[in-house]
């Protein structure tokens, strides 16, 4: 009887246990994570602006077309009284105007404002910075250019001389080599203006041989001029 009991609560107790028990939630699905919109980016005007020119006219009967704005430069053309001219370009203080060359087609150079007439608004004309100034040209000799002597005449002297031409004021900077090795310390000149300055130096053989000297200039731009010069001996 006890046994009856105790089963009948058993099974009393489990009822109740799965009639209390709640329902478990349906879960709700996740939603993705989503990436804010990139905003996109207005459209560059990429187009390239019309370079402006002015119309302008020579005042004066010549007028020296130069490589930059002042007479410290080179003059690249002479141009004609009354000859038209366009200008692209000016200097900060109005004094010089960059004009289409009509002596180069495709070129440049730069005329005087006192000597020109201007036919046009020169406000919107561009500042155009200086050129930059190079050595244009190096020409190199060896004094004498062939030496032949008795053999028992060393040492014997030669003389190097440099000419060298640039188109404006600059700092120039220079050195020597001989094929025997020997290098000379770099040397430093100054151009206050376009034009040509001479330097010289001198070396002494001790024996016959086929020698050559270098002459390397290193600002304000690279160049290299060599020159060959024999030198032979006869017992």
């Amino acid at each position: 009887m006890i046994r009856l009991v105790l089963l009948a609560g058993l099974v009393l107790l489990g009822l109740t246990a799965c009639r209390g028990a709640a329902p478990q939630p349906t879960p709700f699905p996740t939603a993705s994570p989503t990436s804010p919109p990139v905003p996109t980016a207005a459209p560059t005007d990429t187009s390239i602006p019309e370079p402006v020119e002015v119309s302008m006219q020579v005042a004066a009967e010549a007028v020296n077309c130069r490589f930059g704005p002042g007479t410290v430069y080179q003059t690249l053309n002479e141009i004609g009284g009354g000859k038209l001219l366009r200008a692209i370009g000016r200097n900060e203080d109005f004094t010089w105007w960059l004009v289409r060359d009509p002596g180069n087609p495709g070129g440049s150079c730069w005329v005087s404002a006192e000597v020109i007439e201007e036919l046009g608004e020169t406000a919107s004309l561009p500042v155009i910075p200086l050129p930059f100034v190079t050595v244009t040209d190096v020409s190199l000799r060896v004094e004498p250019s062939r030496i032949v002597v008795n053999c028992d005449q060393f040492p014997q002297t030669v003389f190097f001389e440099a000419s060298i031409t640039t188109n404006g004021p600059t700092l120039f900077t220079w050195k020597w080599e001989v094929s025997t090795g020997i290098t000379s310390n770099v040397g430093t000149l100054i151009f206050e203006e376009a034009g040509t300055q001479v330097i010289n130096e001198y070396y002494q053989i001790n024996a016959p041989n086929e020698y050559w000297v270098k002459f390397y200039v290193l600002t304000p731009n690279e160049r290299i001029q060599e020159v060959a010069f024999p030198v032979s001996c006869t017992p």
